[in-house]
């Protein structure tokens, strides 16, 4: 079993790389130069803070003490926060209240990026063949603690070393509390509200969402939406990723077609991807309650998930290799800004 430290070591390694970008996109304008430094074993206590919460659904105490501690901790870090407070009544009659969280790094510069993750979870493991566990919540170690880890670890990077360009970090509330398949009102609130109240100066020159992006075996692939939408934010992805010798792990090639928080009013200001996991044996359980541990689950440790409570094994989780491209590709040629025209669905991507 790999270590605490050689993992961490894997986490440091991952972003440090990804943060090198803002000084690479910095040396030609007299910006700040070396490469950023990345506390892995800090990035993964973020993961083990969260779950250490609890589940995160919106309205109960878990996710109410979560959203203050992700708060404090980006307080603590960027330049300026912005707290978006939003009431939202669901079709049973039921009130929320949600927080969305736009860390602002350089926010006065003219030109910068956006990339978000949602924090909340889902209420209940829908997914889940044991009909026996379809009511309980997911843990979401992968699906929302994963992104928010990531975002954080760049946080405290960006404080260590601000970056030569504006970078906005945005965590999103209110993702997964309704049913994708048949209720489009109670889910993807907090992006849908986002969308609808973006701050001064924007579109971005890009975004990118980090959601379920932490495997031990990780495989990023196209998002049929996000190629055909964002077509040159992709590109450059993928090929920082393979000049960065990540091509076995960011695969050129269209896998996956998808509806999250990227497809919402963002899309038609903004060139917009996602990043996310291959679809497997572990991308079919993202919504079990076992698996809802998934980023600290080997994918042959999952099985059928039919234990409704599984312990996080450290070795299987790594802060995603995506973010080191994402973060790298800063350097890369200008992404020209495209309004969308309104209506348009929003790009998402898949790694």
């Amino acid at each position: 079993m790999t270590t605490r430290k050689s993992r961490a070591r894997r986490l440091a390694a991952c972003l440090a790389f990804a943060l090198a970008c803002t000084a690479k996109s910095g040396a030609g304008r007299g910006g700040r130069g070396g490469p950023h430094e990345f506390a892995g074993q800090r990035a993964f206590g973020y993961l083990e803070q969260q779950m250490q919460f609890g589940p995160r659904i919106p309205g109960t105490p878990a996710h109410e003490r979560t959203g203050d501690w992700i708060l404090e901790r980006l307080r603590a870090t960027a330049d300026t926060v912005v707290v978006q407070s939003i009431t939202h009544v669901t079709r049973q009659g039921q009130t929320l209240h949600l927080r969305n969280f736009l860390a602002r790094f350089r926010p006065a510069a003219p030109d910068h990026i956006l990339l978000l993750a949602h924090w909340d979870t889902r209420p209940h493991a829908d997914q889940s063949p044991n009909l026996g566990q379809q009511r309980l919540p997911v843990p979401g170690a992968n699906d929302g603690a994963s992104g928010v880890a990531v975002l954080l670890g760049v946080a405290d990077a960006l404080k260590a070393k601000p970056p030569a360009m504006g970078v906005d970090l945005l965590f999103v509330d209110g993702e997964d509390y309704g049913d994708f398949a048949t209720d489009s009102n109670d889910v993807l609130i907090g992006s849908r509200y986002f969308a609808a109240h973006q701050p001064p100066g924007y579109p971005p020159l890009f975004a990118v969402l980090f959601d379920m992006v932490a495997d031990k075996d990780q495989q990023f692939y196209y998002e049929a939406n996000s190629e055909a939408f964002a077509p040159e934010v992709v590109d450059r992805v993928w090929h920082v990723a393979a000049d960065l010798g990540y091509g076995r792990v960011f695969i050129p090639g269209v896998k996956h077609n998808l509806t999250d928080i990227t497809r919402t009013g963002i899309r038609r200001t903004t060139r917009s991807i996602k990043s996310q996991l291959r679809r497997s044996r572990l991308w079919a359980m993202w919504r079990w309650p076992s698996c809802a541990n998934n980023c600290g689950l080997r994918i042959s440790d999952c099985g059928l998930a039919t234990r409704p409570s599984i312990s996080i094994p450290q070795s299987a989780f790594r802060i995603p290799q995506s973010a080191i491209v994402i973060l790298q590709s800063f350097g890369a040629p200008r992404v020209k800004r495209i309004p969308f025209p309104a209506g348009e669905p929003l790009a998402c991507g898949h790694g």
